[in-house]
């Protein structure tokens, strides 16, 4: 199966959703990176109105280390601390998105904001319709259970669309059996660089 289609995963912070679905497709040999378009990277903490607020640029290893010295108990039940012990363990910190000059054949969003915002920064920047590149959404909700079965419908999707014989031609068929299998609403447009 050629895994030669450029990937990326795309969520709000980095941390969660696109994190997982990063993974678990590197670990099925796919070309993946995963990103965050929020303007700054945001994580659980002691109470809804109190979220950790970090910059794209901190390292997951900063973030473990300042969570365990806050509350070890509190991070450590949430897994949030396990959540980022798996983030170093992939890449050194968080990438924003709209910040990356990187070109992917394939961008798969894990929530409609998200898709929305990737849209808006395609829309802000100069396209020379070298190269097509099919944004997809699907909705997971920010939380580990739904981050891991997030991931596995994103690897069953992704692979559907790595063994098309003409991707452009067969994608809305391949998304509309996708569709109709997770029973969950897929958006997909299709941008240039």
């Amino acid at each position: 199966m050629a895994h030669d289609l450029s990937i990326a995963v795309v969520c709000s912070s980095n941390q969660n959703r696109s994190m997982e679905a990063h993974s678990f497709l590197s670990k099925k040999g796919f070309n993946v990176q995963s990103f965050g378009t929020g303007n700054q990277v945001k994580l659980p903490g002691p109470a809804l109105d109190k979220p950790n607020i970090y910059d794209f640029g901190t390292s997951y290893d900063a973030m473990y280390r300042d969570l365990m010295q806050k509350d070890y108990e509190l991070y450590t039940q949430n897994g949030i601390l396990h959540m980022l012990d798996r983030n170093r363990r992939i890449k050194s910190n968080p990438e924003r998105f709209q910040s990356s000059n990187a070109k992917f054949d394939l961008i798969i969003t894990c929530e409609e904001r998200v898709y929305d915002q990737v849209l808006e920064d395609f829309e802000s920047k100069e396209q020379n319709n070298e190269q097509a590149v099919h944004i997809i959404n699907i909705d997971i909700q920010d939380n580990h259970e739904e981050a891991t079965i997030g991931a596995f419908m994103i690897c069953e999707l992704v692979t559907m669309l790595c063994v098309s014989e003409d991707l452009d031609n067969e994608v809305d068929e391949i998304l509309q059996r996708f569709e109709s299998k997770v029973n969950r609403p897929v958006l997909h447009t299709i941008q240039f660089y």
